[in-house]
C-alpha cells in the first residue's frame, strides 16, 4: 500500500503537496471514483488512478538479470504443462521475460529483462551478437566433424552460417554462433553425427557467465548492459 499523494508524485505528475491540492479539489479519481480524502492509501499494483481524467502510472524501472539456468527448466513465462519455469527462480517483485530461449535440457547463461527495446536489439540477426556454448559429447569428435561445423551444416533445409569451433578435449568443444535457430546447436551436432551429452551456454556477446552458481542470478550493471 502507498499514500495516494506519494503515488501521484512518484508518477512524476507533481510534488506531494501539489498532489494533496489536486486530491482536495476533486481532480483525482481512484478506480473511477473521485477521492478527496487526504491520506488515502491505495494498492499501487491493483488500483487505477486518474488525475484530471488522465490515467497515471509508475514508471517501471528497467532491470537486466543474468541467470545460470539449470536443466529441467523451460524459459516460457506461460507454461501450460506445469513444468518448472525460469520465472520460478527469479525472486523479485519486478516482472521480467527471457531474451530468447534455452531449451529445457540446456543449462547456462540466460538473460531476462523488462526492457523490450534492449531485448529486440540483442536478438535481431543484423546485430550478430555471438553466443558461446560448451559442448560435452559422448564420444570423441574428429577434426573432420569440427571442420564441418565450422563451414556450416544442413539442419533441415537450412544451412547454418560458419561457426567458430575450438577443441577443448577429445569429447569437449566450444562453439560460437551469431544465429538463433530453434535448438540450433543440438541440430548441428546431429548433422555431423556427434552425440551430445551436455550443452551449456557460457557467454552472450562479451558477457560471461563466470562463477555464477547454477540456479542463481544477479543484476547486470549499466556498463555491462551498454557493452554487451
Amino acid at each position: 500500500m502507498i499514500r495516494l499523494n506519494k503515488y501521484i508524485a512518484t508518477c512524476g505528475v507533481c510534488s506531494r503537496r501539489s498532489a494533496d491540492e489536486l486530491i482536495a479539489s476533486g481532480k483525482v479519481k481512484v478506480n473511477g471514483i473521485v477521492t478527496k480524502e487526504l491520506g488515502t492509501q491505495i494498492d499501487d499494483k491493483k488500483d487505477i488512478v486518474y488525475v484530471n481524467n488522465k490515467k497515471v502510472s509508475l514508471k517501471e524501472e528497467k532491470v537486466y538479470i543474468m541467470l545460470n539456468k539449470p536443466k529441467g527448466y523451460v524459459t516460457t513465462n506461460n507454461e501450460q504443462f506445469l513444468r518448472p519455469s525460469t520465472k520460478d527462480l527469479i525472486k523479485e517483485r519486478v516482472r521480467v521475460f527471457p531474451i530468447g530461449r534455452l531449451d529445457m535440457n540446456t543449462e547456462g547463461l540466460l538473460l531476462l529483462t523488462n526492457d523490450g527495446n534492449f531485448a529486440n536489439k540483442l536478438m535481431h540477426p543484423s546485430n550478430k551478437i555471438e553466443k558461446t556454448y560448451i559442448i560435452t559429447l559422448r564420444k570423441s569428435i574428429t577434426d573432420e566433424q569440427i571442420k564441418m561445423l565450422q563451414n556450416g551444416v544442413d539442419i533441415g533445409g537450412y544451412i547454418t552460417k560458419p561457426a567458430k569451433v575450438k577443441r577443448i578435449s577429445k569429447i569437449e568443444i566450444e562453439i560460437k554462433i551469431s544465429e538463433g535457430k530453434n535448438r540450433q546447436i543440438r541440430r548441428m551436432c546431429e548433422a555431423v553425427d556427434a552425440e551430445l551429452k551436455n550443452l551449456k551456454r557460457v557467454q552472450v556477446g562479451n558477457l560471461e557467465l563466470g562463477d555464477l552458481k547454477l540456479g542463481k542470478y544477479r543484476f547486470l550493471n549499466i556498463d555491462e548492459v551498454n557493452n554487451i
